[in-house]
């Protein structure tokens, strides 16, 4: 029998769909944690000023403020149907890539929030500059710093709970792919095709990486007058954080393609891939997205090399991503143990 991507609960898919305790929690922390940022968004849609200052940029657009909060409202609306996929009998039926995409991209959105927003606070506990709400010297705020504390706390919430979630669910499905150490992995006849891929990953990935530790040690080159002069303590975390996904994707990948690191367990690199690449990929994307969009002041519109960065990343993510669909192809292709 060939190993498949079938549902493999640890329960007899043929008997009573048992929900933990557990699970039954983490479920109603994941949609209860969407309230909050939903309830801003759907407000700011009807038209509601809640949390926005006056003199905020985001009033200068009302059509582009709809519809950019309607897409954010879609894509957290997602987190509440995930939720509900990962903890309903009729999930363990959902093919493996229509439940691995939309998992993978809400990793990457939430991973760096949360990651970086409790670094931020403990740079301000330092005393490292504070308000990523302000607009710079003599400008309006963007929003009220509340509503940053409300919304990332949530998005933290969100990630932890539907994380947990995606684990207890892949692990009871798909577990037998990730099990045994790097050293049992079989080459394959893919082999070729994963190293150059990883390597290309490896290459490409060199000139986000310098561009982002550059911005995070404090250089200004190739920044936009105003991000240069909007830059906090909480500018510098962000940046920084870019450049550690930037290295667990470009490891991950590496770490699969050539089987280095022969005693670690399957599971460290594929997470190191699964994490760094959807967060690289997905902020890259949604940086670019956003630099699309009209700027009406020239100092604030992202230069070619902001735009070459966020670009780079992006293709990076995505190549380490082949990396780890090579592998599973790899793995579902062998022979489950008796």
């Amino acid at each position: 029998m060939t190993q498949t991507l079938s549902p493999a609960p640890a329960t007899d898919p043929a008997g009573p769909f048992v929900l933990s305790r557990s699970r039954r929690v983490l479920r109603a922390v994941a949609v209860v944690s969407c309230v909050p940022y939903l309830g801003l968004k759907a407000a700011w849609i009807a038209g509601s000023h809640v949390g926005i200052p006056d003199g905020s940029s985001l009033l200068d657009h009302r059509t582009s403020m709809a519809i950019v909060n309607g897409i954010s409202v879609l894509l957290d609306s997602a987190v509440i149907v995930l939720a509900l996929v990962l903890t309903r009998p009729w999930g363990l039926r959902v093919p493996a890539w229509l439940l691995a995409f939309p998992v993978w991209v809400a990793t990457g959105l939430l991973a760096p929030i949360m990651a970086g927003f409790p670094l931020q606070l403990a740079v301000r506990a330092f005393g490292g500059s504070t308000n990523h709400a302000q607009r710079g010297p003599g400008r309006e705020d963007f929003l009220h710093e509340w509503v940053f504390a409300v919304v990332y706390s949530g998005f933290i919430l969100q990630g932890l709970a539907l994380g947990a979630l995606f684990v207890l669910y892949a692990r009871d499905r798909w577990g037998h792919l990730w099990r045994g150490r790097v050293w049992e992995l079989p080459v394959g006849v893919i082999g070729a095709a994963q190293r150059a891929t990883a390597g290309a990953a490896g290459l490409l990935a060199l000139f986000p990486l310098t561009v982002h530790l550059l911005w995070a040690c404090g250089s200004t080159a190739g920044l936009s007058a105003g991000r240069a002069a909007e830059r906090t303590g909480d500018f510098h975390v962000l940046e920084a954080m870019y450049v550690v996904f930037l290295v667990a994707a470009v490891t991950g990948g590496w770490l699969l393609a050539f089987r280095r690191g022969r005693a670690l367990k399957v599971r460290t690199p594929l997470a190191l891939a699964w994490v760094g690449s959807a967060a690289v990929t997905c902020w890259g994307g949604w940086l670019s997205l956003a630099s699309l969009g009209g700027v009406d002041d020239i100092a604030d519109r992202p230069t070619p090399l902001m735009n070459l960065a966020y670009a780079g990343q992006m293709i990076v993510g995505i190549l380490v991503a082949v990396v780890g669909a090579y592998y599973f192809a790899e793995r579902s292709a062998v022979k489950r143990p008796a």
